[in-house]
């Protein structure tokens, strides 16, 4: 009788390439992913209240979705007309509102709040009667009824 020198498995045949694989991945990936999943859980917040150690990504990426969450296009819009009345008169913003709205009638249910936003301010800025010289029909009379609310 003949024997081998060689290991045997129950078929016979020698463990290959794909078998070596096969065992590395069944004693590499659950350790891979006890540690990830132990990394995660050390992650979340589990207290409810906010963290104190923050990373520069955490920060970046909550600015960004703040951003993204509290700036809607309205809201913009409102606060670069809102920055364009320091610096020029409520006519030249209100024909901007006009232009905006023109250009993206996604805005004009939006128009009225805008522009009732920009008449208080122009009240703040220049007084009731000046800011009153500039009202004119943009979004029904907003402006006109913001420094009329401003000046009561």
């Amino acid at each position: 009788m003949k024997h081998s020198t060689t290991p045997q498995t129950r078929r016979g045949h020698r463990g290959g390439p794909a078998r070596r694989i096969g065992r590395t991945l069944a004693l590499v990936l659950p350790v891979v992913l006890v540690l990830s999943g132990t990394l995660a859980v050390t992650r979340v917040n589990w207290t409810g209240s906010p963290s104190s150690v923050l990373t520069a990504s955490d920060v970046t990426s909550a600015a960004v979705s703040s951003k993204a969450v509290s700036l809607a296009p309205q809201d913009v819009l409102r606060d670069q007309l809102l920055t364009e009345l320091q610096e020029k008169n409520p006519g030249v913003v209100l024909t901007h509102l006009q232009q905006a709205v023109d250009g993206h009638p996604s805005l004009a249910r939006h128009c009225t709040s805008i522009a009732r936003a920009l008449g208080r301010a122009a009240v703040r800025i220049y007084g009731a009667p000046r800011a009153q010289s500039y009202a004119r029909p943009v979004c029904d009379t907003a402006f006109a009824s913001g420094v009329l609310a401003a000046h009561s």
